[in-house]
């Protein structure tokens, strides 16, 4: 008997997010400057939350209405920080 239920492959996933991890430190020597690295840092470590998230959290196996009340106040977030930058980056310099 089966119970049906399929685990991830924590091998692969510990491989992903080692290989991740090492990206993430090589971003700090790659030319283009400091934007470019903290853009590769940034994007990795997104790329490594989602990963455990769905993996170790197992969230991949939860119902779609779960992944409707995460994404609309992350997107609220996403908007507001878009909507905000302006002043954190021109207002807070010291006259």
């Amino acid at each position: 008997m089966t119970s049906g239920k399929v685990h991830p492959n924590y091998t692969a996933v510990w491989l992903w997010l080692l290989a991740l991890l090492g990206l993430g430190v090589a971003a700090s020597f790659l030319p283009g400057g400091r934007t470019l690295a903290v853009l590769v840092i940034l994007a990795t470590a997104s790329a490594k939350a989602l990963l455990v998230a769905l993996n170790f959290m197992h969230l991949r196996f939860e119902p779609a209405l779960l992944y409707a009340l995460v994404l609309i106040p992350l997107l609220f977030l996403v908007v507001l920080a878009a909507v905000l930058f302006p002043d954190f980056v021109w207002h807070s310099r010291p006259r």
